[in-house]
């Protein structure tokens, strides 16, 4: 408990706008259906469903679901069902998430995005008949590893002083 607690700043609409379109070109890049390959988009809206509950919330997941529907011409809804779920968990959990330091902070992340690629499959098993396989759900485990790094990416902004001072060091 000796780490330092920092007052952030509030977060800017346009950062998290800017942050949703980036994790939504990263999901555009070719390597999607790669092994291991996380799914960017929802390890951003779980980040700030439990840092900014009230600026992202079910609406925002449930069209960045259809856009990721749309890209990957899966069936219509399968992300955006999915998504919603993974925000509203979020939200529902961010006020205990974040007294954990980061690493435990991922392992509460962890069964979240476990449950949003979980519900992804079980769509495509209705629908088609064909489970995805077990690899599939090493994308949660890569996503949990990317915690602290996203963590440390998104909430950078926030941590700079309000005042320019010239005597401080940071």
């Amino acid at each position: 408990m000796n780490r330092p607690h920092y007052i952030l700043l509030p977060a800017s609409p346009l950062f998290i706008a800017f942050s949703l379109v980036c994790a939504f070109m990263l999901n555009l890049l070719p390597w999607g259906h790669w092994v291991g390959t996380p799914d960017f988009v929802a390890l951003v809206l779980v980040f700030w469903g439990i840092h900014q509950p009230r600026k992202v919330g079910i609406g925002l997941a449930f069209t960045m679901g259809l856009l990721m529907d749309v890209h990957e011409a899966t069936l219509l809804g399968e992300n955006a069902l999915a998504y919603t779920l993974l925000s509203y968990l979020a939200i529902m959990i961010h006020r205990r998430v974040l007294w954990f330091p980061i690493m435990t902070q991922a392992l509460h992340v962890f069964p979240l995005l476990l449950l949003t690629q979980a519900i992804q499959a079980v769509v495509r098993v209705i629908v088609s008949g064909r489970f995805p396989g077990w690899l599939n759900f090493l994308d949660s485990v890569v996503a949990m590893i990317l915690w602290p790094v996203i963590t440390m990416l998104l909430l950078a902004p926030q941590r700079r002083a309000v005042d320019k001072d010239h005597t401080r060091p940071i």
